[in-house]
């Protein structure tokens, strides 16, 4: 009977053992995925963005690591043929008409004997494009060897936050001359890289006439055409498209919130005012004191009315136009004062008499 009782004394004790064993063996697994989450992690907070765009794949991530309460300027590098021989240039826009999201500002260039090379890249008006198709000549145009031994292009990110600023600050400034401002920026930052421009055309923003004269009398020893639909005419203008809409695209994509907002897939619409997913965000994402996040136009027509029912009303005082009573003592009393007769006495610092103190003459 001992020797049974002392057997099953046996098994269970082993039982235990394997017991006890398992739960070490879990432990330890637990910490080493523990151990590679956190090696995980620190490798993604060490990746540094990326200072240049060379493909469509570090676009986003160039986009991403830059404040977009603030605009962006891209340029890429200049090819060694553009600095010698005399070029075209192209500018385009994207997003001009979105209550959402930056307006994208863009330039090609290239030269002029070089056309060919924008046709085979397929370079058409951005909006007869899908976005597939932009997309996959946004890339090749960057990779490519024959596409960047002879074409460049220059972007600026304008964001919502700047556009709506303009123009609601005091000295008003509209979006045609934001639109203005932004397109000779970046021909003056082609100028500066050492491109030899020669030719360029602009896909025009109100009157052509009129911005034509403004380039004109900015840069007079260029030939400038300024025209409606140059995007479709134009393939140097095509280019400038493609490069502002993928752009804007894909900064929209990598919106970040600062205000602490989470929108699934970036889930507000192409931000049209006529799109229902950009009016159901618009409708959502309304916050009555504040309004809206910086994505929004708050300067536009759409987002005003529709903060119009839902928001509270603000009331800021105006300063008071009176001077204060008491305005402090002023500062030309501590070098002089003149007496009835006009004679100029000299106050002593307070210091100097509190102290009894004299100004020394004599050695």
């Amino acid at each position: 009977m001992k020797q049974v009782e002392t057997k099953q004394e046996m098994e269970q004790a082993e039982i235990k053992q394997e017991m006890e064993q398992a739960d070490i063996n879990q432990e330890m697994e637990q910490v080493e995925i523990k151990q590679e989450n956190i090696t995980i992690v620190e490798t993604k907070e060490n990746v540094e963005p990326p200072n240049k765009i060379n493909s469509l794949k570090s676009l986003g991530p160039f986009i991403a690591a830059r404040d977009n309460s603030k605009n962006t300027v891209y340029l890429s590098d200049v090819p060694d043929v553009c600095k010698e021989k005399p070029c075209m240039l192209g500018v385009d826009e994207a997003g001009r008409g979105p209550v959402l999201g930056p307006m994208v500002y863009g330039i090609a260039y290239c030269p002029l004997e070089s056309k060919q090379v924008l046709e085979d890249l397929g370079c058409a008006d951005s909006k007869q494009l899908n976005e597939e198709k932009r997309d996959s000549i946004f890339d090749e145009l960057n990779t490519l060897d024959y596409a960047t031994s002879c074409v460049g292009w220059a972007v600026e990110i304008i964001s919502p936050n700047v556009i709506s600023s303009s123009m609601f600050r005091r000295t008003k400034c509209s979006l045609n001359e934001v639109s203005m401002d932004s397109a000779m920026g970046l021909i003056q930052q082609a100028i500066d890289a050492g491109v030899n421009i020669a030719e360029v055309y602009v896909d025009t923003v109100g009157p052509p006439e009129k911005y034509q004269e403004k380039l004109l009398k900015r840069f007079p020893n260029f030939k400038i055409t300024v025209a409606k639909k140059a995007d479709s005419t134009y393939p140097i203008v095509s280019a400038a498209s493609i490069c502002a809409k993928v752009t804007r695209d894909h900064a929209l994509k990598v919106w970040k919130f600062p205000e602490g907002l989470f929108i699934k897939d970036n889930a507000f619409g192409s931000g049209y005012p006529g799109d229902p997913v950009t009016k159901r965000f618009l409708t959502e994402q309304i916050d009555a004191v504040f309004g809206y996040p910086r994505l929004v136009r708050f300067s536009w027509s759409t987002a005003e009315n529709a903060l119009a029912d839902k928001a509270y009303n603000m009331e800021f005082d105006e300063p008071d136009s009176e001077k204060p009573k008491y305005a402090g003592t002023k500062l030309t009393k501590f070098f002089k004062e003149t007496t009835k007769t006009g004679e100029v006495k000299r106050v002593e610092c307070r210091l100097f008499r509190e102290c009894h103190l004299d100004n020394v003459v004599d050695f």
